[in-house]
């Protein structure tokens, strides 16, 4: 079984639909990217997926016993979360919340996981500076060393690049794709198609016209090359 299957998926809110009768799957070690217009539903899908909302109808499969709460999830950065007044071993530490269950302190191996994805993404050096003094590519290391201790298998990342000059977004990028090498499925939301079609083993474009398919299949599409052209020119 996939690692994720969608089945007749419709999300949306208040029982207004943004995205109707979606179906892909996700296999183990993929890296999906979803591409479309702005507000065509994209984070939306990606909190539907996380259970964060629920559907408003179809079915969300999780296979290889993967559960919705062992999937990390970066989402897209708030100003008031870019001043959180906390240090970056906190911010990484709750990230293991998920799976602490009622244990009111963490363990010693929470403790180990925490530094083993500090050092992963190259920070642990600075792991008791204050979150809210960093830069924005080092903020986003840190929440992807959070997301990291929820998983060792799924990771969905919202953005991940937004705000980011080109260098760190190349670094950012590149701490991606060294994940997937790594065995983590990744499902990237994405503005940059560019980058989409770098990194990516499939695409799920959504929007007026939703297409899913492996990233040569996209190119040869004809809505992938629309977007494509409407994105250069």
């Amino acid at each position: 079984m996939a690692l994720l299957e969608i089945k007749d998926l419709t999300v949306g809110y208040d029982a207004h639909s943004v995205l109707d009768h979606l179906n892909f799957t996700v296999e183990e070690g993929d890296y999906l990217c979803i591409v479309g217009e702005n507000g065509s539903g994209k984070s939306t899908l990606m909190k539907t997926l996380l259970h964060l909302q629920e559907p408003l109808s179809g079915e969300i499969l999780y296979g290889d016993g993967l559960r919705a709460n062992e999937i990390g999830y970066l989402p897209q950065q708030t100003a008031i979360q870019k001043d959180f007044p906390a240090s970056i071993r906190e911010v990484v530490l709750s990230g293991l919340q998920g799976g602490i269950g009622f244990r009111p302190f963490y363990s010693k191996a929470d403790k180990e996981t925490a530094n083993r994805n500090m050092e992963r993404m190259g920070i642990l050096d600075i792991a008791d500076q204050c979150y809210r003094d960093l830069s924005g590519g080092q903020q986003q290391r840190v929440l992807l060393a959070r997301a990291l201790c929820a998983t060792q298998k799924m990771l969905l990342l919202d953005e991940p690049v937004s705000g980011l000059d080109p260098q760190v977004t190349a670094e950012m990028y590149r701490l991606i794709a060294d994940l997937n090498k790594d065995g983590i499925t990744i499902l990237m939301v994405s503005h940059d198609v560019q980058a989409a079609l770098k990194y990516a083993t499939h695409i799920l474009h959504v929007g007026d016209e939703v297409f899913f398919g492996t990233k040569k299949e996209y190119l040869d599409s004809k809505i992938g090359r629309i977007f494509l052209s409407e994105e250069e020119s």
